[in-house]
């Protein structure tokens, strides 16, 4: 195969331009993400970029998922999906901030330079994947991201609608021969109804549990798919969609019920305590929740997910006997009370790292079984090869007794369960199913496993974001000089007291976070580490307010 990188230069001036005024963007944990007025041309390059990548792990298939995730409907976006259904590695972000921002005169310059940087031989193979949630103009981009791949002479297998988690399985799937599953929609739903209807037997309701959910898709793709899994649940699960074909995210969906403590709009009138879950516009975040006698709302939040599952994970691993080190995974925005219980009640070791979803992924690598969950829901849980076959060999195993062998054999059907390489809220919410069913546990017997610590997140707008910087996952501020050491005298002052400050990764803001035993204590502790903010690090705008729980 001949290749000429002219006519990467001739495609974009011909199709997909890039306008002058266009402002520098930057890709990070979400890729790229903004109007979907101005991304045409940055689809374009990361279908040149998703073909380059391919061509430097060796031919390997790419992934590409047009989503702009829990964003409005007027947003779109752009991620690529490395080999093993991993975020694009670190380093390559950068490359692809570079190619996208480049003009169109200086694009094939670019493109020729990742090739001699990488040691790239664009006339080696290349595959792609892509995929895209269901916004109006999904389509429209995927178009310009399959000119990008065809203007580099790589072929493309175009996966039209799927969740994100969905098409990071696919990508998975193709790189380990089949090993993790057959890369179709219907290889993935097969493989996770099969593990859900082994696991749950012929019992659907047990103790507390209701065999009922109803759910809110958040008018995305995640609605769309669960309509075709409740066709091939056969009743083990009784799921009732709701927000199925409105406008995606729109007062519905897990970052919308996370964010105003509310159900969202779309729901029926519910009797009491009836278990509800939502998920995001592309399906890769997950929330329970219920409204008591009262009428008081309840969110289990990705916190609570992890709690859950881990505990359900800790005792099967004790039942059948195998050695394997466990461990959970958060950041500092975990309710104090959630790290408590997971280390004190469950006896699990927690690690705090940075926020990015890419961050808790690497570091529950170190595990044998590592859960990670962020509070807004997005999570999972990543088994070791040591593990796996650990608990296959126990399953096996004829020297243990049958219950050994039982828990090591309900453990490989609760893996086949776990998408694992990225969270995934349709797995996720199969995964919470199982344990609430085994346990018999309704809503409030979950709720009831801990009290979370009153919390509130403020903003603080300032000059320059960047004059806040941190150490120790994101919990200690580092300059300005002062901040910390003021942060530390204010929050020995509250019982239970935790605050730390960030800089946003997007905006000239600076994020507080606070919790005490009490909201009027967790309200003035946040309010007075805010002012310390506003003071030292040049906050801009009226003085910070008593914020709101």
């Amino acid at each position: 195969m001949t290749f000429n990188l002219r006519q990467v230069y001739a495609f974009a001036r011909e199709y997909h331009q890039k306008r002058e005024a266009q402002k520098d963007v930057q890709y990070g944990t979400a890729g790229f993400r903004s109007h979907a007025d101005h991304l045409d041309y940055v689809m374009y390059r990361m279908g040149l970029l998703a073909v380059l990548r391919s061509r430097a792990k060796g031919s390997q298939v790419i992934g590409v998922m047009i989503t702009a995730s829990h964003n409005p409907e007027q947003d779109n976006g752009v991620k690529l999906i490395d080999p093993m259904g991993e975020m694009l590695e670190q380093r390559w972000e950068k490359l692809a901030t570079d190619l996208v921002n480049v003009s169109d005169v200086d694009l094939e310059a670019q493109v020729a330079k990742i090739c001699a940087d990488e040691g790239i031989d664009n006339n080696n193979p290349a595959k792609v994947y892509v995929g895209m949630d269901t916004r109006y103009h999904s389509p429209q981009l995927a178009k310009a991201v399959l000119n990008g791949v065809a203007a580099m002479k790589g072929s493309v297998r175009d996966f039209g609608i799927v969740t994100t988690p969905m098409l990071h399985y696919f990508v998975t799937c193709s790189n380990t021969d089949m090993a993790y599953g057959l890369p179709t929609e219907e290889g993935y739903m097969n493989k996770l109804l099969t593990a859900f209807k082994n696991i749950r037997g012929n019992s659907f309701e047990k103790g507390n549990y209701v065999n009922k959910v109803y759910y809110d898709g958040a008018n995305g793709v995640g609605s769309l798919k669960m309509l075709g899994f409740i066709k091939k649940l056969d009743g083990y699960l009784d799921v009732k969609v709701f927000n199925s074909n409105g406008k995606i995210n729109y007062n519905c969906g897990a970052d919308y019920v996370k964010t105003n403590q509310r159900a969202p709009e779309g729901m029926p009138e519910l009797e009491p305590n009836a278990r509800c879950v939502s998920v995001d516009g592309d399906a890769d975040r997950v929330v329970y929740y219920f409204t008591d006698e009262e009428g008081v709302f309840h969110l289990l939040d990705g916190d609570r997910i992890a709690t859950l599952i881990a505990g359900y994970l800790k005792d099967l691993v004790e039942k059948c006997g195998v050695e394997i080190e466990m461990g959970l995974v958060q950041t500092a925005y975990a309710n104090g009370a959630s790290t408590d219980y997971i280390m004190n009640q469950l006896k699990v070791p927690v690690a705090c790292v940075p926020t990015g979803v890419k961050h808790l992924h690497h570091k529950a690598l170190d595990y044998d079984i590592g859960v990670y969950f962020e509070a807004n829901g997005h999570g999972t849980i990543i088994y070791s090869t040591n593990a796996k076959a650990k608990i296959r060999a126990a399953s096996e195993d004829t020297a243990l007794t049958p219950e050994q062998r039982t828990a090591a054999k309900l453990l490989l059907r609760t893996i086949d369960l776990t998408n694992e390489t990225v969270g995934d809220a349709i797995s996720d919410m199969l995964l919470v199913e199982t344990v609430l069913h085994s346990k018999g546990w309704s809503l409030k017997d979950w709720l009831g496993t801990y009290t979370d610590l009153p919390n509130v997140l403020m903003k603080i707008k300032v000059e320059d974001r960047n004059v806040i910087t941190t150490t120790d996952a994101e919990r200690v501020c580092v300059t300005p000089a002062g901040v910390q050491d003021a942060i530390n005298e204010i929050v020995a002052k509250y019982n239970k007291g935790r605050s730390f400050v960030r800089p946003s990764g997007t905006e000239d803001v600076v994020r507080v976070y606070a919790e005490a035993d009490t909201k009027e204590n967790t309200l003035q502790l946040a309010l007075e580490v805010a002012n310390v903010v506003y003071d030292k690090a040049g906050g801009v705008g009226p003085r910070p307010e008593l914020p709101k729980i």
